[in-house]
């Protein structure tokens, strides 16, 4: 028995020094320690949970982005770092000796993985296929977030009829006012959303088209930053710009059989023919010889009543070319060197009137040539004082044109009391329309238009000091309490046109 409890003792001797020996093994540690920092900024990242498996103390970043774990036995571990809105990462340790230290660096990414794309935009407004919509017109549509990350819009809008594609990027709200958008035409819009995390989602496509092209009658002139540019208006003062004042177009001349536009435009100093469409689009330049003479302000040229053909003035020659730029031809040259200001053919088709002058502008003559280039009849000659504004009746009986009854003369080409005369062709006979008008003392009336129907006149009228506003003016040519009645129909205009 005794043998037996001996043998037993031995035993447990055995087994405790076998613990103990495993317990001054953990009481062997070292030191985990290491940085957190963003992936492709290394910004250190505060809050960080850093944990071990197998299992010690759990830790946590501090504001540079660093972390200690003390007292860690040694052995093998896996340190994870995990942070919310970023990829758990993991780092293998091994501590072998006492007082080792053991350094790490997490680089954590940011978790897209659980992050969702915005929904798919809906476009609402104009619907598909909308018609006669508006040349401003607000586009809106919806998309949402289930992550409620913040959205941002991008705008494709695609012109059918010319292939301009305008983008509009980083909208911040679900619309935008689209603006100078052209009379009918067809536009293709869409829109795509980012929420900065997945890749843009794009909407469906979808088109509208814009209202028909008003069959304005009124064109006219206006100035910005010392350029001119011409705007299509009605008698109720709806209007449009046809072109931009970077272009400096002016003198607007409307044909409605061509239905086109023709107008001067400066080319690299020099003033060409252009013509348009109604809407101000297909822009053409007919001229390579430009249109030139006494006054940039004074050029002015005509259509024939058909549209096929324009003629223009180059100094003292009168030239006649087709509509499409062909077939440049010599109609006229003045016999002692004078320039040709202006001309304006006749509705029938069989005359022309030509005002020329001094290279001051003065030494005025207005008279009327046959297509043969022979002057057949005279209107003004020998007076002082600029004159000018040459347009034919419809019936081509009668003729309105300017002068300056004040005569007076300067190198600034003023004018102190421009008035507006109707010259009948078939008598010989005038009258001063101004005056029967009532036209203001201390004006000028200039750039007189008859009316398709001959029965009003549109003008020009403006202080004489030459630096004040012009307005367009109409005067109907019915008495009324014994004179022509006037009324101001475009402010701050001028060079006008009615067809």
């Amino acid at each position: 028995m005794k043998n037996i409890l001996k043998y037993l003792m031995i035993v447990m001797l055995g087994v405790l020094a076998s613990c103990s020996e495993d317990l001054i093994g953990e009481s062997t540690k070292g030191i985990i320690k290491g940085t957190v920092v963003k992936k492709g900024t290394n910004t250190p990242l505060a809050n960080v949970k850093i944990s071990t498996s197998p299992t010690t103390t759990t830790t946590f970043t501090g504001t540079d982005g660093s972390f200690v774990i003390n007292d860690a036995p040694t052995g093998d571990y896996s340190v994870k770092a995990e942070y919310s809105g970023y990829v758990t990462s993991y780092q293998g340790v091994n501590l072998q000796s006492e007082g080792q230290t053991v350094t790490v660096v997490f680089e954590l990414s940011d978790d897209t993985s659980l992050n969702s794309a915005p929904s798919i935009p809906v476009l609402v407004s104009p619907a598909d296929n909308s018609l006669e919509q508006p040349l401003s017109l607000n586009l809106s549509w919806t998309s949402t977030d289930p992550d409620n990350d913040s959205l941002k819009f991008d705008l494709i809008l695609k012109n059918a009829n010319n292939t301009i594609v305008q983008n509009i990027n980083g909208i911040k709200t679900k619309n935008y006012n689209v603006t100078n958008l052209q009379y009918n035409n067809t536009y293709f819009w869409q829109v795509s959303v980012s929420d900065g995390v997945n890749p843009k989602v794009f909407s469906e496509t979808r088109q509208f088209k814009t209202i028909v092209t008003p069959t304005n009658r009124f064109h006219y002139t206006k100035r910005e930053n010392g350029n001119y540019f011409i705007v299509s208006a009605n008698e109720s003062n709806g209007s449009f710009n046809l072109t931009s004042a970077s272009q400096n177009s002016f003198r607007p001349r409307l044909n409605n059989d061509a239905n086109r536009l023709a107008f001067l435009r400066n080319v690299a100093g020099n003033f060409q023919i252009f013509t348009s469409k109604r809407d101000g689009s297909d822009i053409m330049q007919v001229t390579n010889l430009p249109a030139t003479g006494f006054s940039n302000a004074e050029i002015d040229f005509s259509w024939n009543k058909v549209g096929s053909q324009l003629i223009y003035a180059n100094f003292d020659k009168l030239y006649r070319i087709n509509s499409d730029g062909t077939g440049l031809s010599l109609i006229y040259s003045t016999p002692d060197g004078s320039l040709i200001s202006e001309c304006d053919w006749s509705y029938d088709g069989s005359k022309i009137a030509l005002k020329t002058n001094n290279l001051s502008g003065y030494g005025v003559k207005i008279f009327i040539i046959n297509m043969s280039g022979n002057i057949v009849q005279s209107v003004l000659s020998g007076v002082n004082g600029g004159a000018g504004g040459l347009n034919f009746s419809a019936d081509s009986k009668k003729l309105l044109y300017t002068r300056d009854i004040a005569g007076f003369e300067s190198i600034q080409y003023r004018q102190l009391d421009s008035r507006i005369f109707i010259y009948n062709l078939e008598d010989n006979t005038q009258q001063d329309i101004s005056a029967m008008s009532q036209k203001i003392n201390g004006t000028n009336d200039l750039d007189p238009r008859f009316a398709p129907n001959d029965a009003e006149v549109i003008l020009v009228n403006t202080s004489n000091d030459n630096m004040s506003t012009r307005n367009i003016v109409k005067i109907t040519l019915t008495m009324n309490n014994g004179n022509y009645p006037r009324a101001v129909l475009f402010t701050d205009a001028e060079m006008p046109d009615w067809e």
